[in-house]
């Protein structure tokens, strides 16, 4: 198939289109350094042209409350080029508990990208993963200082964004779900002792402190981030992919 994967050459993309590439099918990344503006539509119906399938995983460039009208713009582009292409499969990359945080802006920006999608003409899937490997840092970075880093207790259920893409790839080589697929990673944490476990695997001399109002993740109630049910459970442990990487 013609596979074109807008956001093709960001951290999971990327990956996404060697996955595809690999299981023989053609790949396209598309995005504003190949000629294609989701937010303005430049090049859309180009990049789309003869595509079976759609992958979208451009993001907001905000967490703000400016993020809600870039989805909304991105996905009415996305949904009309694609109806006129002839596309029959469209797949976005989301958040497990999405849904169950309204009190963050960006959780709210991408319920409603989920809820364009399944709103609209075009055959879908949705693929809901737990919080990236790679992003803990910037997560330990938002409540730091020179001697002290602040985290809520909340649990979270991180992944490797390796893991991330070959979730994302299957569906998109596979029939539309008309649904969501969840994909978390095998082992449960509260964000601050993460963070402790981060800091110790690095030799970081900074302290962790328990503050259940620090940062974006404190607004999530109970154990909303945490995958269940039927959710297909990735490979790689965090204890063992910070080893790799200490």
């Amino acid at each position: 198939m013609k596979i074109a994967v807008l956001g093709g050459t960001g951290l999971i993309g990327s990956q996404v289109v060697k996955i595809l590439q690999a299981a023989g099918h053609e790949a396209v990344p598309l995005s504003p350094s190949t000629g294609v503006d989701l937010l303005t539509g430049q090049g859309l119906s180009d990049g789309l042209a003869g595509a079976e399938v759609v992958v979208n995983l451009t993001n907001s460039p905000t967490f703000d409350e400016a993020s809600p009208a870039f989805f909304r713009t991105t996905m009415d582009n996305l949904l009309a080029a694609a109806a006129r292409a002839g596309v029959g499969h469209a797949v976005i990359l989301s958040i497990v508990g999405v849904d169950q945080v309204p009190d963050l802006d960006y959780y709210r920006a991408k319920t409603l990208q989920e809820d364009i999608l399944t709103a609209g003409p075009i055959p879908y899937s949705i693929v809901r993963a737990t919080q990236f490997f790679e992003f803990v840092d910037a997560i330990l970075s938002w409540t730091a200082d020179d001697t002290t880093v602040r985290l809520p207790s909340t649990p979270v259920q991180p992944m490797a964004a390796a893991d991330v893409a070959q979730a994302v790839a299957e569906v998109s080589m596979g029939a539309p779900l008309q649904g969501i697929r969840n994909v978390a990673g095998p082992d449960v944490f509260a964000l601050d002792e993460l963070g402790r476990i981060t800091l110790a695997a690095r030799d970081d001399q900074r302290t962790v402190t328990t503050d259940d109002s620090a940062g974006m993740f404190a607004a999530a109630p109970g154990d909303v981030l945490i995958a269940k049910g039927d959710a297909v459970i990735a490979p790689t442990a965090y204890r063992e992919w910070l080893a790799r990487r200490a």
